[in-house]
């Protein structure tokens, strides 16, 4: 591949397309500048594409160099002002790629499938199962009602259940459902049984898109969901893209395949995981959905909330979450009426930012709600496989230790990225620093960083291409460090010494119930030793010290002591005054 000197990447969103502009400086790659435009694909334009241009021409404008001519995009570079080697793109307009998922059990084919399908980048629309409960006609209603873009269909294990299966296939030839774009057959993969492909196709080789992959479960304690992955991307190009206004056009911009952007942010976190060989959860809370990626241990997995956001879905984070646990994080006293009243007006208004530093407190505590619970959706799917033989002690039977425990331990964690506008552009870093503390309660040592203006997407599908130039530019240019969080684990009292931390000489001594920062700049690196109170523990078992190496940040280190899982006060006065002293202690003013 010839040197790549300058790469144009846009993401379209469902409501604005971004630009960026990286070009090659001296050795390394960085972000020159940015765009944005609204999306174009719903009436009156019904073309994509035009977003992606006004997008464009803001980069023109706040750079001086052409990109665009005779109405697309100008590849390969011509000359320092003219063009760029590398046009890129990924997109979740038009609602994205949406999918149905059916298998034989829901606790085992079906969640596999899920898994799949949610690491493919697609929004889950139900899953319907032979034991879900429901009687065939409601099963065969949901898929006429639905209108998926594609049916991922699994279940039974190689050489297992094939009549479930055949079960499954007609329903799917009941209910004739219509792809949601176009009027070619609905695309069906099927990732089940390999004893079962015959009748299968068979069955719905006429009346449906057929493509036929290797079984997402050949054996209970194998999975292997790969090839129905890389079918769904392909089946969401040829479909999906080829459907949706103005995508036909722009692929044949693009350098490489576009991505769904979901897709491509887990691209960009498997990337940076396996390169640095670190634990990583990322999370992208937009205005409708909330969207978790994990990578432990080199397992990738990624969910998607789909009725968890800060505008949309609002309302849905009141209903999921109770007012009382939203109220529990606000540092002032207000009715329940009230909380209601703005939310619903978020809700109407979604484009809305918010007023007064009440508003803003408050749509921080709904995002502490909403990071919360999709974080604990996303522990349910990350986890190993159920129906798997295990040898057991006797012990273990007597406890029965289930099968399938999460893969996420917050223990082994290196690094939680937040993303999406209420943790990109919170007024103060220190905000985003400390909803992500309040939310996902990190354990031991972990950084937490934001990415500055989202483009993990754009960097994600470039890392496909040029993993140097993306893991570059997300290093410098997207990530930005806020600090190391120290978090003993474990319960304490009120105000007694929990964490002696010992640095360059000198010794800190930490009470339980506390924050305090510790000033360490972006870049600075401190060498520690953290000993913890004999009930607590910072990874080494209760009371064990660990040497550690802390990094800085725009906020510094924090450390955490108010104990974990972290309790908040029953009475409303102090559970007031403790926000506020924590809110102080990591210099945000007070209410």
């Amino acid at each position: 591949m010839a040197e790549v000197r300058s790469i144009l990447a846009t993401d379209c969103g469902s409501t604005t397309t971004k630009a960026i502009l990286i070009e090659k400086r001296g050795e390394e790659y960085r972000l020159v500048n940015r765009g944005e435009a609204p999306t174009t694909v719903e009436a009156p334009f019904d073309d994509v594409t035009i977003g992606v241009l006004n997008a464009t021409r803001e980069l023109e404008d706040l750079t001086g160099r052409q990109l665009i001519q005779d109405g697309k995009i100008l590849t390969p570079q011509q000359d320092e002002k003219r063009g760029v080697d590398l046009y890129l793109s990924t997109s979740s307009a038009g609602g994205g790629l949406q999918m149905m998922v059916m298998g034989v059990v829901r606790q085992m084919s079906a969640e596999s499938a899920q898994r799949a399908a949610l690491g493919a980048g697609a929004i889950i629309m139900d899953v319907i199962a032979i034991d879900d409960g429901r009687k065939d006609y409601q099963k065969i209603q949901r898929l006429r009602e639905l209108r998926p873009d594609i049916v991922l269909l699994s279940g039974g294990t190689d050489g297992g259940t094939v009549t479930h299966l055949v079960e499954l296939g007609e329903l799917l030839i009941a209910a004739d459902p219509r792809p949601r774009f176009g009027t070619m057959n609905l695309p069906v993969i099927f990732a089940g049984n390999k004893d079962a492909r015959e009748e299968i196709q068979h069955l719905l080789g006429e009346r449906f898109d057929l493509r036929i992959v290797d079984n997402l479960r050949p054996d209970l304690d194998r999975e292997n969901l790969g090839p129905a992955r890389e079918a769904i991307h392909e089946l969401f190009l040829e479909h999906v893209m080829q459907q949706a206004p103005g995508y036909s056009k722009l692929m044949t911009w693009t350098s490489a395949d576009i991505m769904s952007t979901p897709n491509a942010v887990g691209k960009i976190m498997v990337t940076i995981a396996e390169q640095r060989g670190i634990n990583i959860l990322g999370v992208d809370i937009g205005g409708a959905t909330t969207d978790v990626f994990s990578v432990f241990d080199g397992n990738y997995t990624r969910t998607v909330s789909a009725n968890l956001g800060m505008s949309y879905s609002i309302c849905n984070v009141m209903l999921e979450a109770g007012i009382q646990n939203i109220r529990r994080w606000l540092p002032f006293d207000i009715e329940e009426y009230e909380v209601r009243n703005r939310l619903r007006n978020k809700m109407i208004r979604p484009t809305t930012i918010p007023q007064t530093y009440e508003d803003l407190l408050l749509e921080q505590a709904v995002a502490r709600e909403a990071l919360r619970l999709a974080f604990i959706h996303h522990k349910q799917l990350a986890r190993g496989l159920k129906g798997v033989q295990q040898q057991r002690t006797i012990g273990e039977a007597l406890e029965q230790v289930e099968t399938g425990k999460t893969l996420v331990q917050m223990m082994t964690l290196d690094m939680i990225i937040g993303s999406g506008g209420v943790l990109s552009h919170a007024p103060r870093r220190a905000q985003s620093a400390l909803m992500m503390m309040d939310a996902y309660q990190p354990e031991g040592v972990t950084m937490l960083a934001v990415d500055s203006i989202f483009m993990m997407p754009q960097l994600g599908v470039l890392s496909t291409v040029h993993p140097e130039a993306a893991a570059q530019v997300f290093d410098r240019d997207c990530l930005i460090r806020l600090g190391s969080c120290v978090a003993p684990v474990g319960q304490g009292k009120e105000g007694e010494p929990c964490l002696t931390i010992e640095y360059n000489g000198k010794s800190e001594t930490f009470r339980y119930g506390e924050l305090r920062v510790l000033p360490l700049g972006v870049g600075e690196t401190l060498q520690a030793t953290l000993r913890p109170a004999r009930n607590l523990d910072v990874g080494a078992g209760k009371g064990k010290p660990v040497e550690v190496t802390l990094e800085g940040g725009v906020v510094g280190v924090v450390v955490d002591a108010r104990g974990r899982p972290l309790q908040l006060p029953q009475d409303d006065a102090t559970r007031r005054q403790k926000l506020i002293e924590w809110m102080s202690a990591l210099g945000l003013p007070k209410p």
